[in-house]
């Protein structure tokens, strides 16, 4: 009975030593977690430091701009009269509206929709019109290539490694914004909107054509299979067999890249590219601030209709995407607007 009694203690004995070495490895791995937790915020905090400070944050002395800052917020928004509730005066927005009609921002009255040498249905829209046919005309030029490298990019198509040369090329374009390809082109077209499309042109082959890439490697072989049994040629599997499949994706990226255009055609606008970027840029430096948010009006509408189109009809072509609201498209704005500017 004793050597049982001793048995037990000596199993419950083992088993507490084995529970108590289990929490102190726990604590110990707390602790490392703890200390390196520390360590990583320790590092974070020291390198945004030096970032401040390289990006002169620190001698920036915003607090004695600040009621400068504050004097323009009343230019920005002229309409917000704090004199008197409901702090609200409806004449400011008509700064905004005679701005709009003075430089024809969003609609031109006198515009010939059949002279293609004046804009043609584009100059109805005004710049806002201009700003949208740089977007559109380099989605147009760009495309082709986009397609035929976004093809040759497959490995489905061409085997490897051949096909990573042109996965290359599309990966180099990418690398670099849209923005640095409009100065690369300047030298060729001059600063104007012909240098944003070529920009915008070459900034697609990059972008769609990796899309098209993406989407041709998830095809299915079926197809495929049953195209190579009845004796097809591979430009004919390939057209047939593959490029059915995946027609209504390369339609939807298209248009999502269009979107994306458009938002880049405001952007190189700002470094003299022409549209309602160029007005902006021009407004900013006579520190024109009404004319400026007048102009930011203008670039939201337009952004905004051709998200709206753009969802309308990828929604329709994909069952699985659903169009974005007026409020979601509206509060996510500056962040596209920001992306596009990396694009």
């Amino acid at each position: 009975m004793s050597t049982d009694t001793a048995a037990d203690n000596q199993t419950k004995t083992e088993r507490d030593s084995r529970l108590q070495a289990q929490f102190d490895e726990i604590r110990r791995g707390r602790r490392i977690r703890w200390l390196l937790t520390g360590l990583g915020i320790t590092v974070v905090l020291f390198f945004f430091y030096n970032a401040l400070y390289t990006t002169e944050l620190f001698q920036a002395d915003l607090p004695r701009y600040f009621p400068a800052f504050l004097d323009a917020l009343t230019d920005y928004f002229p309409f917000l009269d704090f004199s008197a509730f409901p702090f609200v005066d409806p004449g400011g927005f008509g700064q905004y509206w005679s701005f709009i009609q003075e430089r024809n921002l969003i609609y031109n009255s006198s515009a010939d929709l059949t002279d293609p040498s004046t804009g043609g249905p584009f100059a109805l829209f005004g710049v806002a019109g201009l700003t949208l046919a740089m977007g559109f005309a380099g989605t147009i030029l760009g495309f082709p290539l986009a397609l035929l490298f976004g093809i040759l990019g497959s490995e489905r198509v061409m085997p490897f490694p051949f096909n990573f040369l042109f996965r290359g090329v599309m990966s180099s374009i990418r690398a670099i914004p849209a923005l640095v390809w409009a100065l690369i082109y300047v030298p060729l077209g001059g600063l104007g909107p012909a240098t944003a499309v070529l920009a915008i042109a070459t900034d697609t082959v990059g972008n769609l054509g990796r899309l098209y890439t993406d989407e041709l490697e998830e095809v299915e072989d079926g197809p495929i299979e049953a195209m190579r049994t009845t004796g097809a040629s591979r430009p004919q599997t390939i057209v047939f067999g593959m490029l059915s499949q995946v027609t209504t994706p390369f339609i939807a990226w298209t248009l999502y890249i269009f979107e994306i255009n458009v938002r880049i055609a405001v952007t190189l606008g700002i470094i003299g590219g022409g549209g309602l970027g160029l007005i902006l840029s021009v407004q900013q430096k006579l520190f024109n601030f009404t004319n400026m948010m007048a102009t930011i009006l203008v670039i939201i509408v337009l952004i905004i209709s051709v998200e709206m189109f753009s969802q309308r009809v990828r929604s329709r072509l994909r069952a699985d995407e659903s169009p974005e609201g007026l409020l979601t498209l509206l509060l996510g704005f500056p962040r596209r607007m920001a992306e596009s500017l990396t694009k």
